[in-house]
């Protein structure tokens, strides 16, 4: 084996299992939440306190993985993670009522937040280093797919467990798939970029001035530009018809765990197919294009998810769900590492991670309240036109020259 796949390899695994548990983790805290509230008004809250707080991070940790050490910050974050769940674990027995245990689920879901806004820019960043440019579609299409299937196991999982043993033990879950990950990343040489220890040379700026020119950069770059804009505003939109998916399926079909399972593990299954699908366009360089239409698909699929009565058909639904969003993360992440350079490549994904981190908790606040006086399905319809009209009028914008396809 070449040794950039050798490298690629342990990072990807060390990524995958920590994945694990922290997936098993976040369905379990989800299902358990909507199962003993019902409400749409706590599950938007506990969505909101898992992202808002990566949101700010993001800038913050955009510029020291620029700065610093990714590897480090990689191992940092799930390190913090891993602790502050343990802890958690030990303080349920004090929780007495049912007021307490949900503010202490968005207490962790909120320090949770945290980390993985450290940690994402870190692991995009990392990516390009190991990889040639040529093979980086592939890897990440691999990549993709990879997560997809640990996430595919991680929903049985949750409902495994949570049928047979407390949360507590299902968080302790997250704490040894932590402990695993960072062993295997310990074995992983990452080169490090020319700007990382500026701080102790002497040489750096401030952390602000460092994020100031981090959006300077994407402003002067047409392409990066717009992709954050549009990739924002999909994001808002497929909060009712994915980010709502365990509601949905709550109230026109059952509340039970085997329910909430099967819809993960279809629109997962989904996803892997969509990573392996990716990984075989390697030599097609039409990112965008690609982009546009799985937007707009998104939103066609999200009205036909409305009219299924039969949960099978609702399940086959959201497995193509799957399939089309890998296909839009894949070439928009692909997309970004190509045409950003290596010094800025941090600040990038961290202006990347805060517009998702940003956009779902504001799609969450807007259509999760929503959601209790409005009919789910009637949100689902019109969030699906407007993506399906983003689509078009992104590939609009492609074709008028905002996107630099070629370097």
């Amino acid at each position: 084996m070449n040794s950039w796949k050798k490298n690629v390899t342990l990072f990807l695994s060390s990524q995958a299992i920590s994945l694990f548990g922290s997936s098993v983790v976040s369905f379990a805290i989800v299902w358990f939440v909507t199962r003993e509230t019902s409400s749409g008004l706590w599950v938007s809250l506990l969505t909101i306190s898992s992202y808002l707080p990566q949101f700010v991070v993001s800038f913050f940790a955009g510029v020291w993985a620029d700065r610093y050490s990714r590897k480090k910050m990689v191992i940092a974050a799930d390190t913090m993670i891993a602790v502050f769940t343990c802890l958690l674990v030990f303080l349920i027995p004090q929780f007495a009522d049912t007021g307490a245990m949900m503010a202490a689920l968005i207490g962790i879901s909120f320090i949770r937040s945290v980390g993985a806004g450290i940690q994402t820019p870190a692991v995009s960043a990392v990516i390009p280093s190991l990889v040639p440019e040529e093979k980086l579609l592939k890897v990440n299409g691999y990549n993709a797919s990879i997560q997809s299937a640990v996430q595919f196991a991680a929903p049985a999982a949750a409902g495994l467990v949570l049928s047979f043993m407390p949360l507590a033990a299902v968080l302790m879950i997250d704490v040894v798939t932590a402990v695993i990950g960072i062993g295997i990343l310990c074995f992983v040489p990452v080169p490090v970029h020319k700007t990382a220890g500026t701080q102790q040379s002497g040489k750096s700026s401030s952390v602000f001035a460092d994020m100031k020119n981090g959006f300077s950069y994407v402003l002067s770059q047409a392409s990066l530009k717009y992709l954050l804009f549009s990739y924002g505003l999909y994001i808002f939109l497929c909060v009712p018809a994915v980010f709502l998916c365990s509601l949905y399926v709550t109230r026109y079909f059952s509340d039970s765990y085997i329910y909430l399972s099967g819809v993960e593990l279809a629109g997962f299954a989904g996803m892997t197919v969509g990573g392996l699908i990716m990984a075989s366009f390697a030599g097609n360089r039409d990112r965008m294009k690609i982009y546009c239409a799985g937007i707009a698909g998104f939103g066609v699929l999200a009205v036909l998810l409305t009219f299924p009565k039969l949960f099978p058909v609702y399940l086959v639904l959201m497995a193509m769900f799957g399939i089309i969003l890998t296909i839009v993360q894949t070439a928009s992440t692909t997309f970004l590492q190509e045409k950003t350079q290596t010094d800025m490549l941090g600040r990038v994904f961290g202006l990347y991670g805060s517009v998702y981190s940003l956009a779902l908790p504001l799609g969450m606040a807007v259509f999760g309240p929503l959601a209790d006086v409005i009919s789910l399905k009637l949100l689902m319809i019109v969030s699906g036109i407007m993506l399906v009209i983003l689509g078009f009028f992104t590939y609009r914008k492609k074709q008028s020259c905002l996107f630099g396809l070629d370097r």
